[in-house]
């Protein structure tokens, strides 16, 4: 059986306003399809797409969505969010902390199932906002909520979004900026649009400007979204704000609705660890089919079409864009909003994609051949998985052989005056390009402008003067003092790993509080192409020391005593080959997808100065530090 075919032109109704139940009223938008120019009269099945970041954006929403699926015999229903957009509610706009979210999605899914043209089938999709607003309607159940497909996504913003490992995501902070340079409260105030704008260009200056101030920050010209700004930033302890709803969904999976959905992302995407996590839920709760779908993408990149992330390509298979995803949404949509039997039920429920296998060479757009394919798996994490204990050894060694008693420590001295750079990362921050001669806030859109100011995926982990925070001689990570490096021997075979890793530490600080950094790296030897080797990250994460034993309190270290902290790192797959190296690197900072620890043990974001801390990583046997690898055997 194949898909719906596209039959029907396309018949638009803008800015239809939504009542909820508070009286305040959505813009939407309908898109009906049409013969001769007049809507077909139903009854249709809709997708339903509700958006911060305005419906009428060609890329994200009218393209790939409204103009793939209407003509298909679908209704599309594009909808701006309470307080963005065309929609009423203006000041009540939080970022993705807004209480009344659930609300407004049941209301808005049983008025489509309501219309005259509606077949009583709404099916949601969305990608990151896109997927949040999908969550937290399903945790309403609106009875006509028929199907989801959520799409790189947090379902907890406090781990996955702004607080990951008890440190600030600055790449949030940069978020606030697209969401504040077209925001409704400055609508009519150009003098306010140009200081976000202004603001958003001198990011890189501004993130190293830290700490920030309330009042003091481009962001104040929408004080809805500067509140949200020090939210995120203050609130270093998981509390009362945290825990609501709207910011995370996890304590309440049981009572979302028992509907099918497809949970996507990429392995260098932010929110992995999320869709993982959110499918393996969905699949022990629910009866109905439940799908993973993970690419070897950063968080545009199944959309975008593009076979690479960052500096490294993974082969023409990684290619979806509006076509290929198109095509896999629609014969989803098509078997539960419209019951074509296209068989999508008995489908191998997980779909990974296993990066790694390629030649290690210089492509033609000058990126790493790193290769990968796609495989089919019964669950996640693969039950075939071995967790197995690699130890950090004296001298840079990462060995499965257990130490002895007296294996002696690594130490490094962090520098918050001098972090250590980020090269590259799941989560690249928004910056914005010089604004062209002429260019009109009113008129113009600044998101076409917008550029990381270092690549989001894979690179080579070698400081580069286009960096933030890099200094000549410009070093690889590896050769900083201020990073200590374990690493395997070449592997004599090729090694999977598939799921996620654990980073156990024992540890010591001259700080009452401090920072432990860990990546995973996949080393390729030396090559023609690459002199000195390739050295790609893979994945990484971050802990707050005051947060070792739960990000619900703080508690100080006493300077030179051993503690021990634990790093759980996003979800991966990738292949190292047979002659590279597994590595892992551990350190006080990633600046600036984290905010660098002052070192002083002050309140969250407040601090009056910055020292150094003197660190210390445990090896012997009695405090054997080491990383606990999820190694999947290779066929």
């Amino acid at each position: 059986m194949g898909l719906s075919s596209p039959d029907y032109g396309i018949v638009v109704e803008e800015n239809v306003k939504v009542p909820m139940r508070d009286g305040v009223r959505l813009a939407t938008d309908i898109y009906r399809p049409a013969v001769d120019g007049e809507p077909v009269p139903g009854p249709l099945p809709t997708i339903l797409g509700r958006t911060s970041y305005d419906k009428t954006w060609q890329s994200l929403w009218v393209e790939p969505v409204a103009n793939y699926f209407t003509p298909r015999g679908y209704a599309v229903v594009l909808q701006d969010l309470r307080g963005r957009g065309k929609s009423e509610g203006v000041g009540q706009y939080f970022h993705t902390a807004n209480v009344h979210e659930g609300e407004d999605g049941y209301d808005t899914v049983e008025w489509v199932a309501a219309q005259p043209w509606s077949n009583g089938r709404v099916g949601m999709t969305g990608s990151s906002h896109g997927g949040i607003v999908q969550t937290v309607a399903a945790l309403t159940r609106p009875p006509h909520l028929t199907t989801i497909w959520v799409d790189v996504a947090p379902t907890n913003i406090f781990a996955h979004e702004a607080r990951e490992g008890g440190a600030m995501s600055l790449w949030m902070f940069a978020a606030l900026f697209l969401h504040a340079h077209d925001a409704p409260e400055i609508r009519d105030d150009r003098e306010g649009k140009r200081m976000v704008l202004d603001g958003w260009q001198n990011i890189r200056e501004l993130v190293q400007s830290m700490p920030f101030k309330p009042g003091e920050t481009p962001l104040r010209a929408v004080p809805n979204l500067e509140k949200t700004l020090f939210d995120y930033y203050h609130r270093g302890e998981y509390d009362e704000f945290w825990a609501m709803k709207a910011c995370n969904q996890e304590p309440h999976f049981m009572k979302s609705a028992d509907i099918p959905g497809v949970f996507s992302g990429g392995w260098y995407d932010p929110f992995a660890v999320a869709m993982t996590d959110q499918y393996v839920a969905m699949a022990a709760k629910n009866g109905t089919p439940q799908r993973l779908d993970m690419g070897p993408w950063n968080h545009s990149g199944r959309r975008s079409g593009a076979t690479s992330a960052g500096d490294v390509d993974f082969g023409p298979d990684a290619s979806y864009g509006t076509e290929g995803y198109g095509a896999q949404r629609l014969r989803w949509f098509d078997r539960w909003l419209k019951d074509i039997p296209n068989g999508v039920e008995d489908d191998s429920p997980v779909h990974i994609f296993v990066m790694g296998g390629g030649d290690g060479r210089r492509n033609e757009d000058g990126r790493l051949n790193h290769g990968g394919r796609w495989r089919a798996e019964r669950e996640w994490p693969p039950a075939r998985t071995e967790h197995r204990r690699y130890y950090l050894r004296a001298g840079g060694g990462l060995s499965t052989e257990q130490p002895g008693r007296d294996e002696p420590s690594s130490s490094y001295t962090h520098d918050p005056h001098h972090p250590v750079p980020t090269i590259s990362a799941t989560s690249g921050i928004g910056g914005l390009l010089p604004l062209p001669d002429g260019f009109d806030p009113e008129t113009d859109d600044a998101k076409e402008y917008m550029r990381p100011i270092y690549p989001d995926g894979g690179a080579h982990q070698k400081e580069e003067p286009a960096l933030v925070g890099t200094r000549p001689p410009y070093p690889l990570l590896a050769d900083r003092p201020d990073v200590l490096v374990f690493q395997t021997e070449p592997l004599e075979a090729d090694v999977e790993l598939t799921g996620a890793a654990e980073v156990n530490l024992w540890i010591s600080s001259s700080a009452p509080d401090t920072d432990f950094t860990a990546k995973v790296l996949d080393v390729y030897p030396p090559s023609e192409d690459y002199p000195s080797g390739y050295h790609l990250n893979v994945a990484d994460s971050i802990i707050r020391a005051r947060y070792r034993n739960g990000f619900d309190r703080a508690e100080m270290m006493e300077p030179g005593e051993t503690y021990s902290v634990r790093i759980i790192l996003p979800p991966i797959s990738n292949l190292f080959k047979a002659g590279h190296r597994i590595r892992i690197d551990i350190a006080g900072s990633n600046f600036p997808r984290f905010d660098v620890n002052p070192n002083t043990g002050e309140p969250m974001g407040r601090h009056t100065h910055m020292v150094t801390a003197r660190n210390t990583v445990y090896l012997d046997g009695g405090r054997a530090s080491h990383v606990v690898l999820p190694v999947v055997a290779t066929e």
